[in-house]
């Protein structure tokens, strides 16, 4: 039930913010690994990704984009045994530079010279994305993390426990 839920946030996400590289789809990579089914964390970033780009149209860095989102969520499984404000906002921070690195190394690959000045150039024109996917990537993984475990408090020992916090 989680997992449709992230996947449809995902995908109405994408849609809806017009800002470059702000989007949750890191964020629910990482909280996917934190919280569900190692069987099933993987595929929830790729899904929403298949999905939007099917209409958004795909890209010649598909590969990369889509690679990064599932290490991402085997990064998030690294937060199953602690989750704390400090480890999330940390991870946080890692898989936003992780996913910069890595898109952005396949950017240099496939549409600039593959140079020392392309490299250089690639990266450095890339910054303002990286700006808007930390910002995203916090602010999204406050709300995810944040209201999943004050759910887990609230209704924690409740009958609708399953309901709710099915992962």
């Amino acid at each position: 039930m989680l997992a449709y839920f992230l996947i449809l946030a995902g995908f109405s996400a994408r849609f809806i913010f017009d800002v470059p590289n702000f989007a949750p789809i890191a964020s629910i990579a990482l909280f996917s690994g934190a919280y569900l089914d190692k069987r099933i964390a993987p595929w929830v970033p790729l899904a929403i990704m298949a999905l939007t780009d099917m209409i958004i149209g795909f890209h010649d860095v598909v590969l990369y984009t889509w690679g990064a989102f599932i290490v991402i969520g085997f990064m998030g499984m690294l937060l199953r045994e602690k989750k704390t404000p400090i480890a999330i906002f940390l991870m946080t921070v890692v898989s936003s530079l992780f996913f910069f690195a890595v898109s952005n190394f396949g950017v240099w690959l496939v549409w600039y010279p593959r140079t020392a000045r392309g490299f250089i150039d690639c990266y450095l024109m890339a910054l303002p994305f990286l700006r808007n996917a930390m910002a995203g990537n916090l602010m999204f993984s406050l709300v995810l993390f944040g209201l999943y475990e004050t759910a887990f408090k609230v209704f924690g020992e409740s009958r609708y426990r399953n309901i709710i916090l099915a992962s």
